[in-house]
Parts: C-alpha cells; structure tokens; sequence
C-alpha cells in the first residue's frame, strides 16, 4: 500500500479511498514534527532557558527564548501548534509552582503565561489530543491523585478532570487521539487510562512487567512504548501495549543504555498525524443540512445531568452523548460549529446554578467547566452565532432583565451585554449570524407577546421586533439564516399546539406556520439551515418525542425520533443552527 510522499509539497491525483486508507508514512517538513524544543531543567541551578533544533536537520540547537520563571521538574505537552511546560520546582528543595506557560512552535520568542494548574505540584504526567493537554499525579508536599486539564487553544487555569486509580509520582504517560495512558511510578505496575474528551477518572487495563520508576513514554495513536526506569536497578527494558485494548504489556526490545529519567517525544502522539494526514479523526460534517449534531441536555424531572445527541439529517431515536457536572432544568444552551454550551438552570436542591459547561461536538463526553454567569439564575434564553453566546432573563429569586454574553472558543465568564425591554423568563429565544430575537415569555408571571431583538455583534439593550400573535410562555425556538420559528408554549393554562413565523431581517408580528404534532409547553427547538427541530416538553406529562418541520416551508411538524429519556425545561443547540455551517 502506498505511503503518503512529503506532505507540504505533494502532488498527483488520489483517490478518496487511497487516503483514507494510506499508511502513515509521509512527513512534514516544516510544520508537525520539524521542531524540537526544550525547556528549562537544573545544572547547577535551575534555569529559564528554551532552545531548538529542528529535527529533519541534523546540527546544534539555537536560542529560543525564556521560560516565565526558571524551573525544573516540571511536565511539558504540545499539539501541532503549542508547547507547554507546566508545574516543576523552582528551588532546590521541594518548592512546587503551578504556573503553566507556552511557547508557539513556528516563532520564537519567550513564554507566555497560560494559566496555573489546580495545584501545585512536580514530576506531573502529562496527555495530550489535538486539542486538550490533561496533567496527571505529582508531588507537593504529599503524593497527588489529581488530574486537571486544560483547552490548548484557550488560555486560562486548569479545571478538574477526575483522580488517578491511586496518589503516584515519577510515573509516565502518553496518549492517542483520544485515550490518555498513565504508567509506573513508585508503588504499582499497573497501567491506567482515561478518556482525553471525557471528565472521569482513570480506569486500571493492565500491568507493566514490574514497577518502573520514571520511564520515558512515546506513542503514536495505537501503540504505547514504555521504555528504561528504576525496577529497581535501572533498567534498559522496552515494553509495549495496544492503546484502545489495555492489556499487561509485552516486550518491544531493549535501549541502547540502561537508564532513568530520561524523557520520550515523538510527532504522532496524541494522533497528531491523524489530525492532519488523517485516517481515523472524523469531523462531524457542516454543509447546508448535511450531517449536523444536536445535542439537548439537563431537563426535568429532579434536574437531569444526560446529554442527549441525534442526528439531524437521519431520523432515529437519540442516544446519550454524556454527562452534565451539575444537573439542571430550566437552563440554557449556546453553541457554534465546534461547541456546545450550557448555562444556569435550577440544580434541584441545589437552588439555581451560575455554572457554564461546554462539550465539544466532535467528541462524545462530559461537560467542563466554562465559567460562571453574572449571577445564578433559572428560565433563562439562550441564542448564539458563530462567535458569541448570549443569554437573556431569568429569575433568582426574582425575574431579572440582563442580558450577557460570552465569547465561546474562549474560557471564561459572562460578561454585561445590555438589557430587555423589562424583566422576563421563559421565552423562546432565536439565534442566526446577526440577531438574537427573544420572543414571548412572562413578566413577573404575566405571560407576554412581546418579541425584541438584539444585534449579536453589539453590545446593548433591545429593539421592538414586534409581537406573536398570543401572549404565552414556556414556548421554543429556531431558525435558518433568514426565517425564526416559534412553537408550542402555554397560554394561560392551557399548551397550545402552533407554530408562528418571522423573517429575521425585517420587523413585523409573527404569521401562522402551522401545528405541533401535540399542544406541548416547556418544549425546547434546534435547527440547521433546512430544518427545524423539537423535542420532549410537557403534553401534559413529559413526553421524549422528536418533531420535525421544513423552515422554509409552512406547514405541520411530522414525527421524527425519540429521546433517549422523556423531559422538559432542558436546553438544545446544534452545529448548525442560523446557517452555521
């Protein structure tokens, strides 16, 4: 089977079947893999120096820059564009720091702050995907069990992932595209893993041949090669396992010394030879309606923690994607092409949360940490475009009238947007490239048929659009990159089955689209750019049903699928909606 050729000046005509199947063979020359950088370390003292050599050309290395602080000890990550150094010493003595900096592969330059991990600590293990670098055990003043991560793309601290099998240090790990492997250290043989997209903890697949004290580790994303260490004496042993499989490890072969900490680095850990010559990195499709994801999550009863996924183009029944941190009801949802958000809610006996997570959608996996919202609210509206997310009313205790944003390819917290006309909760919010249109609602319990907007792009407060043709709440909404869809909801007591429509350009009262399979309230709606989606609500019990509409044709909404669980007041979003993709 033929191998890919030098990949940044290929030419010649390849069938899609060939690529897909080609063996990894080819190279970079100056992009992934090329550079080598090292960073910081102790002789006699510790010190901030960074240099590198590329690794296509033999030769000495060249001045890079300086590390933040001189450390040594420390854990380092890197994808194709990133290198990071995190935790270490800064002092003879065991005198631990937190601080996580970078450096960009393709400048030179000093290090930039990144964040600091969840604690400080040395001898950290470090895994990385494309997009996430996950620091595992370590030491100060006491062995560590904690796992924290962080967004390589985004700067800030890292949030918690989950625990090691038991407190380690000394120990080793790699990673795939999207398992990471920890192995070794003081005490064990046993070789744990966790699942990079996924917050949880490590989970015991197998055995080393013995203990192995400060290893090096290499991968690509199918083989894990642990190499030397203390088992006691030191060693010169090679060992290997299968990644997705676990298993006790079995011999590879044998160093050309025998020694012990020491370090290991290749240029397709963490699948990053997936990521950008690609056999076994599926991006979720985008296209006009083609292959969308959308995912609902939270709900009632008792404040659901289950993220459900379906796919928009193929009707089916949804399946479980993964799991909130916090359960909730009655929140929001954000999103753009890559990610997904969920915002606020009411936590049950918890009272209402402040809390923002966020899923990626090409990775099946439990919410992170975000950041928080201005204040704890429930009943909010949630509306985003491809760069912002912004969420509108709500009560905590009382109905409020703020409306906030972030920015969502970036960590961090809410921030003042502007205002509605006056306080509201429970309304169907509309969110394409330009506007965010609110629509419906209840002030101070008094439902209202108000529909106001705001330009995404601007921060301020909001313009009359015009009315629906009811007062009601508790209602649900979507849109393509020219028509808002508004359905359900409650009127008075009573849930009501219609469908209204609005043109997002323009500013007028809503017209009659057409019916709900069933008068449903509390019900929550998505869309990509041909279709609208809604689902579950209260008809009156809690219903799981997927009802589809055509936007750009009126008409009544058909059957589509079912949730995986029956539940209203969640929140819903998709890779897709307002034209999107």
């Amino acid at each position: 089977m033929a191998n890919y050729p030098q990949i940044d000046d290929c030419s010649g005509v390849w069938k899609l079947k060939e690529v897909n199947d080609a063996v990894m063979g080819g190279y970079w020359r100056t992009f992934g893999g090329s550079r080598f950088i090292v960073g910081g370390g102790f002789s006699p003292g510790y010190d901030t120096v960074i240099d590198f050599s590329n690794i296509a050309s033999a030769g000495n290395a060249a001045d890079f820059g300086d590390l933040t602080l001189a450390k040594g000890e420390n854990g380092c990550a890197s994808n194709l564009t990133r290198a990071m150094w995190f935790g270490g010493n800064i002092s003879a003595s065991p005198n631990a720091t937190n601080i996580i900096d970078y450096v960009t592969f393709s400048t030179t330059g000093n290090a930039t702050d990144f964040g600091n991990l969840s604690q400080a600590r040395v001898y950290v293990a470090g895994m990385t995907s494309p997009t996430r670098g996950v620091f595992a055990g370590g030491f100060s003043p006491t062995l560590r069990n904690t796992i924290d991560f962080i967004e390589i793309a985004s700067i800030g601290n890292a949030s918690d992932f989950g625990d090691l099998v038991s407190a380690d240090r000394k120990g080793m790990s790699t990673s795939s595209s999207t398992r990471g492997v920890y192995g070794g250290g003081l005490s064990a043989t046993l070789t744990q893993f966790l699942t990079i997209a996924s917050q949880g903890n490590m989970t015991d697949y197998g055995d080393l041949s013995s203990v192995r004290i400060e290893p090096a580790t290499g991968s690509n994303s199918v083989r894990a090669v642990f190499a030397g260490g203390q088992v006691p004496s030191v060693s010169n042993i090679m060992e290997q396992f299968e990644i997705s499989n676990g298993g006790n490890a079995t011999d590879f072969g044998d160093l050309s010394v025998a020694r012990y900490s020491t370090a290991g680095n290749t240029n397709s850990h963490g699948g990053l030879n997936e990521g950008y010559q690609g056999t076994r990195i599926a991006p979720i499709p985008t296209g006009l309606g083609v292959g969308q994801r959308a995912l609902q999550a939270g709900g009632f009863a008792g404040g659901q923690t289950t993220i459900e996924q379906f796919n928009m183009v193929t009707t089916g029944n949804a399946s479980q994607f993964g799991n909130l941190a916090v359960g909730s009801y009655e929140l929001s949802a954000m999103s753009n092409t890559t990610r997904c958000l969920f915002a606020g809610g009411e936590a049950g006996d918890d009272g209402d949360t402040d809390r923002i997570e966020y899923v990626e959608f090409a990775s099946q996996g439990n919410g992170a940490d975000f950041g928080n919202l201005l204040e704890a609210k429930d009943g909010i509206t949630g509306g985003s475009n491809q760069t912002r997310g912004l969420t509108a009313g709500g009560t905590n205790p009382d109905h409020v009238n703020v409306v906030e944003y972030v920015t969502l390819a970036t960590l961090g917290n809410g921030t003042d947007f502007g205002n509605l006309s006056s306080t509201r909760r429970h309304a169907a919010g509309v969110g394409g490239q330009t506007r965010f249109i609110v629509a419906g609602g209840d002030v101070s319990n008094t439902q209202t048929n108000i529909i106001e907007y705001f330009t995404i792009a601007n921060t301020g407060d909001a313009t009359d659009f015009g009315d629906l043709t009811a007062a009601r709440n508790v209602l649900g909404g979507c849109n393509s990159t020219t028509r808002g869809i508004i359905g359900g909801g409650k009127e008075g007591s009573s849930g009501v089955n219609k469908i209204e429509q609005v043109e997002i350009a323009t500013t007028a009262n809503s017209t009659d689209f057409g019916d709900l399979t069933a008068a449903s309230q509390r019900i929550e709606a998505t869309s990509n750019n041909i279709s609208g989606f809604f689902a579950g609500g209260s008809v009156p019990g809690l219903s799981n049903v997927i009802q589809k509409i055509t936007i750009a044709s009126a008409g009544n909404a058909a059957d589509y699928g079912d949730l995986f669980s029956a539940r209203s007041d969640a929140a819903i979003s998709s890779n897709g909606h307002g034209g999107l993709s």
